[in-house]
């Protein structure tokens, strides 16, 4: 046997689901048996698992031959009916058809078989069947910023920020967690500071009043990884369960948050489907870091990548996959943008690195706030989970506010932080949260003739929107700067796109410099300390304008040696 055991089925015993082994070659017991499994789960909501135990007559195809590896097992399958004459001969003992009335039945079959084949030659489609059912009213993506109208009210922000912080009568929250909710409350009263998790909760809670059922599922996601988001809050007297956005307004659509099992192939494979038949449900997969999503490679390439363009089925699944450098090793730094990035083409997805909750918040809200669907693939903050400088204000996420996809330096908000655009001397471009390494690091050195610039989606890329970002700056030089090496990360990818618009704005420079790690086999190394003096390294690199070279004098012609006598 390929497994440890005769039976297929045996994966199920670790969950106790009962199992049926059923003879292939007797159709009524398989339908007996389905009906009784079908019974069971309807009955009692329980997983079940039918083992129709047969064999493959064949080869793996048409041109395969079985022969060549299991001769034995072949000879004997060669000489042993078919489930057909084995089932045919049982209707003729029993007199219930004759041999006549199945000959007929069997040749009825086999003609329509034939006139469905011939008639498939000439098919041709004409309505998008793919946009039926639940899909009606969707549309096919097109344009460029695909914006949605994603702002809310200030006092329908109010309403779903009391709905966050509101207890039951009774519920003894954690004291960690009574101070955590006094703080949201805070930053929703006075519109300030309002940080990650909290801009967060805020999306999930406005789409789900707004009639959008919210799912996501992962790894320990009900209190978060970095124990930021606590969706879920447990009485500390009696282990009563309260999800705050499951509770804010009367007949408002279901919130769901699920802690997984830790099989991320099984989990994002079923979390994709259910983007399939849900298409007004936000559905979210969040991995523990994004490290762990290489588990479900096969989900992403098969599937999420490429299932519009292959079968024309749409998808809004998110995937939210940590990712930031912060010398915590190889295995828990980097949700390898750069395997996205490469997938990406034809339209197929959205790769988000934001760095703003106020971001966040409009590239959630965006999923649904408009008439198509495409993945979203964003990579998702540790530290900045708590950074004083990753916050947003209320109004970010008022009315008439939406996503970017490139954002501003937050410098040129304060008078005297950058001196003017002529006078730039480097735009750094970057994503994510580099931004404020570089930002902290600009800030002590006292420089202000370095412009950083991030790209907060990087594809589809925003070609026009950089085209007129970077027309404030000709007298600078381009510079993409990453925290990932270099064989990493989106400088592969980015590097054409940014040429590109080199090329449009006429710059003498034809593609910006790169900044950041060496390229490397691993995507960080395990040693903190090496850690700081790489970080220092590419930032040193980044932030510091080269003078230019001088231009050479020609050397004065040396007076010819004297012959000797």
């Amino acid at each position: 046997f390929s497994r440890s055991s005769p039976y297929p089925s045996d994966v199920a015993k670790m969950i106790e689901a009962p199992i049926f082994h059923v003879n292939g070659d007797d159709p009524e017991a398989v339908v007996h048996a389905a009906r009784v499994a079908t019974e069971f789960r309807q009955k009692f909501h329980k997983d079940v698992v039918l083992d129709i135990f047969c064999y493959r007559r064949f080869g793996h195809n048409e041109g395969d031959e079985p022969m060549f590896t299991q001769p034995k097992m072949y000879k004997t399958i060669q000489t042993h009916p078919t489930t057909l004459n084995i089932y045919a001969r049982k209707l003729i003992h029993e007199k219930v058809l004759t041999e006549d009335e199945i000959e007929k039945q069997m040749q009825t079959f086999i003609t329509t078989m034939d006139e469905a084949f011939e008639a498939s030659k000439g098919y041709k489609p004409n309505k998008a069947d793919w946009m039926d059912g639940v899909w009606a009213g969707m549309a096919v993506a097109s344009g460029d910023a695909r914006r949605g109208e994603t702002g809310c009210s200030i006092d329908f922000l109010k309403e779903v920020g009391a709905g966050l912080t509101r207890l039951p009568g009774n519920f003894t929250p954690h004291p960690k967690i009574e101070r955590q909710l006094a703080a949201k409350a805070k930053m929703i009263e006075t519109g300030e500071g309002i940080d990650w998790s909290t801009a967060e909760a805020l999306a999930f809670g406005t789409l789900v009043v707004e009639g959008h059922p919210v799912r996501l599922s992962g790894e320990d996601c009900e209190r978060g990884t970095f124990s930021q988001r606590h969706s879920v809050l447990i009485d500390q007297e009696n282990e009563d369960r309260h999800t705050p956005l499951a509770n804010i307004r009367f007949g408002q659509a279901p919130f769901e948050v699920l802690n997984s099992p830790l099989s991320e192939f099984g989990v994002l494979g079923f979390e994709y489907g259910y983007s399939l038949a849900e298409p007004q449900t936000l559905t979210l997969w969040e991995a523990q870091f994004g490290d762990f999503a290489n588990g479900a490679q096969v989900i992403i390439d098969q599937f999420i990548s490429s299932g519009e363009q292959k079968w024309l089925r749409m998808c809004g699944l998110v995937m939210l996959l940590p990712h930031g450098y912060e010398g915590q090793g190889p295995e828990h730094s980097s949700a390898r943008l750069e395997r996205y990035l490469q997938n990406s083409a034809d339209d197929n997805w959205q790769v988000c690195n934001c760095s703003t909750p106020a971001n966040y918040f409009h590239v959630l809200r965006r999923q649904m706030r408009r008439d198509f669907r495409k993945p979203l693939i964003l990579m998702t903050p540790k530290s900045l989970l708590r950074h004083k400088l990753c916050v947003s204000k209320l109004e970010e996420l008022g009315p008439g506010t939406t996503f970017h996809r490139l954002l501003w330096d937050d410098a040129q908000l304060v008078k005297g932080g950058l001196v003017a655009d002529d006078k730039i001397k480097r735009v750094v471009l970057c994503s994510g949260k580099v931004y404020f390494d570089l930002f902290e690091e600009r800030a002590q050195r006292g420089t202000k003739d370095v412009y950083l610039l991030r790209v907060e989606q990087i594809y589809p890329f925003p070609h026009s929107a950089l085209v007129e970002e970077l027309k404030r700056f000709k007298n600078a030089e381009i510079v993409w700067c990453q925290e990932e090496p270099k064989n990493m990360g989106a400088w592969s990818f980015i590097l054409e796109p940014m040429m590109a618009v080199m090329e449009e704005l006429k710059l003498k420079q034809a593609k910006p410099a790169y900044t950041g790690r060496a390229a490397a086999a691993a995507p960080a190394t395990g040693s903190a300390n090496k850690h700081k003096i790489e970080l220092a390294a590419f930032m040193d690199a980044a932030l510091t304008v080269q003078a230019p070279p001088r231009a050479r004098t020609k050397a004065p012609a040396k007076a010819p040696a004297k012959a000797k006598k």
